[in-house]
Order: structure tokens, then C-alpha cells, then sequence
């Protein structure tokens, strides 16, 4: 499969739509990533809203992977709204792949953007949590990730049981120009 990796900074109705699509199909897929079931359009779209709100913002930058005809079937976010003595620092949230582009490398593209937006953003701490021994959990320790630690019984999975969630953290160094 063929895709890119991108910022959006104004994210239009056509690709709106599209979000809430990857947000129904990870969640009615069984990700535990803040929603329950029934999934509807309308949670789907509220969420949406209030992302696309933070990024106008300037609180948070939102990616996406598209394929060849510029579908989004992949997202992430870098939330940048921090108090004010953590400018430093990001958290990682909502990185979602459709089911049908799955285990084709956009969660790893993604996660590699995300840490040159955050640079670029002057951000070298990042925290994100996952559902503990997830696919996602095995991503984000082979990309580098460090375990912080799991808690027991943090959130609800889509159906209803309790799950652990682990915290993972990030240092970035940004590149050193260096001159000839």
C-alpha cells in the first residue's frame, strides 16, 4: 500500500468526515481510546470538532496518512496545550489506523512525524498511554518508547471491561546544525 504522512492545519468537511470514519472503525474494532459503544456519528463528529478547535488553536497539531487518492486512513495528534511550566513537553494522543490499512507501516510513519512536529514545535518530552500489551504498546517500545509504568484498571475497553493502561515517554534531541 501507498501512502503519505502529513500536518493538516485546516482540516475541510471532506476530511472530517473522513477522521470520524478511522475514529468509528478503531473504536467499533475494539479500541479503548476514550469511547464506548455504540460508536455513533455523532460522538465521532463532536470529537472532531473540538480537535479541529485545538488545532486552529494552535494547541494541537493534528497528522494524517492518506493513500494514493488522498483518503485519510490514519491520524495522530500532538497536544501541545501545557502548563506553562511544561513548554517543553507534548502528549501523543489518538493515534488511530483504519482496519483496512493496518500493518502496512502508517502507525510507524506517523510516529516518526509526530517526533519532527514536536521538534519543530520545541518540544522534547513526549508522554503517551496504551492499552497495556496492545499492538499499539509493542509499536511505541520499538520506535524507543520507555515505559513508565502500567496502572492497573485505568480505563474501559469499547465493551466495558477494565483494561491497564501503560505510560510511555519520549526525550527528543533536536538535530545539531553543523557547519562545514
Amino acid at each position: 500500500m501507498s501512502f503519505s504522512v502529513r500536518r493538516l492545519t485546516a482540516p475541510d468537511v471532506r476530511q472530517m468526515d473522513e477522521l470520524c470514519d478511522v475514529l468509528i472503525d478503531c473504536v467499533e474494532g475494539g479500541a479503548s481510546v476514550s469511547f464506548m459503544l455504540p460508536m455513533t456519528r455523532d460522538k465521532a463528529e463532536r470529537f472532531w470538532n473540538k480537535v479541529q478547535a485545538g488545532v486552529l488553536a494552535g494547541e494541537r497539531a493534528l497528522l494524517v496518512a492518506e493513500d494514493t487518492n488522498a483518503r485519510i486512513i490514519g491520524t495522530a495528534q500532538l497536544v501541545m496545550d501545557m502548563p506553562e511550566n511544561q513548554p517543553h513537553r507534548a502528549d501523543v494522543s489518538k493515534v488511530l489506523v483504519h482496519s483496512s490499512a493496518r500493518r502496512q507501516g502508517v502507525a510507524d510513519a506517523l510516529m516518526r512525524l509526530i517526533d519532527g512536529v514536536a521538534i519543530a514545535e520545541n518540544r522534547t518530552v513526549l508522554v503517551l498511554d496504551t492499552v497495556t500489551g496492545s499492538t499499539a504498546d509493542r509499536l511505541y517500545r520499538r520506535l524507543g518508547w520507555q515505559e513508565s509504568g502500567p496502572i492497573p484498571d485505568y480505563a474501559l475497553m469499547p465493551t466495558g471491561e477494565l483494561c491497564s493502561t501503560t505510560y510511555f515517554y519520549k526525550r527528543l534531541q533536536p538535530e545539531i546544525a553543523t557547519s562545514a
